[in-house]
């Protein structure tokens, strides 16, 4: 029993110390969350929540949302991904997005207290980038909250810390449909406006509407009608 009690502080120095040490293994190999921007490659594996991509003879795991496996190439074929570094004492991981927009996001996402990077995996995997981005700007916690592992308390925790990074003009930052939606006329304007507040009286959140209809082209001949009809059909 004497042993013991002697011994304890010493024990729990050295483990304070194991702690330090591999802090500073971490810092003196340079590791950075700014290490790698991108990687471009071969796919070696690919899993539905990872994927593994050699360059220069070294294979890198690198975590991806769900959502994109099914537009992630098949094994045998290059592909770029951004990345993202995630430096921890008891683990390196690297996260891994199509395009800059979905990791400017996710960027974003993890400054939120209380979201990591998992948080933020889960609701790219179940929405995209610009459909996060209305459902903050439209303060739409029931769209955020679909997100696994992501509550009501945390979805009013996203809007409120994020919604005055994120500006109107930010989305659709990278899609082809930024042309498009630029060069809509006044009117076809007008007939997508009163179709999102249709849709939007029959239950529909701002966000889900907006998913829906950035993707419904409209002219100036177009109904609101046949719009709204259209939409309700993708609804489901």
């Amino acid at each position: 029993m004497t042993f013991t009690i002697l011994f304890l502080p010493f024990s729990i120095q050295i483990e304070k110390n194991m702690v330090k040490w591999k802090k500073k293994i971490v810092l003196r190999t340079g590791v950075s969350k700014k290490m790698y921007a991108y990687f471009y490659g071969e796919i070696t594996e690919k899993e539905e929540d990872n994927i593994v991509i050699e360059v220069g003879n070294i294979g890198y795991n690198i975590r991806i949302a769900p959502a994109l496996y099914n537009r992630i190439p098949p094994v045998g074929e290059t592909i770029k991904i951004y990345t993202y570094t995630s430096v921890r004492e008891d683990a390196f991981q690297l996260y891994g997005f199509l395009t800059k927009e979905d990791l400017k996001l996710f960027k974003l996402l993890i400054t939120v207290s209380g979201i990591g990077p998992k948080g933020a995996m889960g609701l790219l995997s179940v929405m995209d980038a610009d459909t996060i981005k209305m459902a903050i700007l439209s303060q739409d916690t029931k769209t955020i909250a679909k997100a696994p592992g992501i509550g009501t308390k945390s979805a009013g925790r996203i809007i409120l810390e994020l919604k005055d990074k994120i500006k109107p003009e930010d989305l659709l930052g990278e899609s082809k449909t930024e042309t498009k939606d630029s060069c809509e006329s006044e009117t076809a304007a007008q007939i997508r406006q009163e179709a999102t507040e249709a849709l939007g009286t029959l239950g529909y959140s701002v966000s889900e509407v907006f998913r829906v209809l950035r993707n419904i082209e409209i002219s100036e001949e177009t109904k609101v009608e046949d719009v709204i009809k259209e939409a309700l059909k993708r609804m489901i």
